[in-house]
């Protein structure tokens, strides 16, 4: 037995036991369950060779056929993966106005049944004045289909256009220019004045009047 070891050593190992600890290791306190596992790669499953997932994730079988989307044309699911259907779709009409993409092929649910014009909106088969002159109709194809009035040619030098009328019309009847700027009806002979006598040209109202001038004495006219 080996000789005693004085009391203040004993004391001194246990002061020092008390200040400096073992080394702790991680051992000592696990780590949580989502730190230890946070920074590992996540794995999915792998289908191929084996099946085929769809959007929503439902798995089919090899030689299953299925829908992979809402509006894709249906496929089979193949150890190379989906083997879609790819059918020659109907072309969608040009004034289609809603189209659905819920199957296969997209789908005209609502053609344009009117017209548009100049701003306006007609039903088909409508007909409409635009302007005076104009006559138009909404036809089933959804243009608008327009005759423009041929006014003929008014037989006076004056012509006058009335509200919501297209043509020009002759409100005192055919005329024609006589004397340069004077007015005179056609079809009877007009004195202009105390020496000339005129008369419009038969059909012809745009050509000046005819006159015949006589030599006049004192405001009267001589023979």
């Amino acid at each position: 037995m080996g000789p005693p070891v004085p009391a203040t050593c004993v004391v001194l190992l246990a002061l020092n036991a008390a200040v400096f600890p073992a080394s702790i290791t991680p051992e000592d306190y696990p780590a949580d369950e989502a730190d230890r596992t946070g920074n590992n790669d996540i794995i999915f499953d792998d289908y191929r060779g084996k099946g085929c997932v769809d959007d929503s994730g439902f798995v089919y079988k090899l030689g299953e056929r299925f829908f992979p989307g809402h509006s894709n044309c249906p496929c089979e699911c193949t150890e190379d993966g989906p083997v879609c259907d790819q059918p020659e779709c109907p072309k969608i009409h040009p004034k289609c106005t809603k189209v659905e993409h819920n199957g296969c092929c997209p789908e005209c649910k609502e053609v344009k049944n009117f017209c548009e014009y100049r701003g306006k909106t007609y039903k088909i088969l409508e007909e409409f004045k635009p302007s005076p002159c104009e006559w138009c109709r909404c036809e089933p194809n959804n243009e608008v289909h327009c005759v423009v009035a041929d006014c003929a040619v008014p037989e006076c030098v004056n012509p006058v256009y009335e509200p919501e009328q297209c043509c020009p019309i002759c409100k005192n009847g055919p005329n024609c220019f006589a004397a340069g700027t004077t007015i005179i009806p056609a079809g009877i002979e007009v004195k202009v004045d105390d020496c000339t006598i005129c008369r419009c040209h038969t059909g012809d109202w745009w050509k000046p009047a005819q006159c015949l001038r006589r030599e006049c004495l004192n405001g009267q006219t001589t023979s």
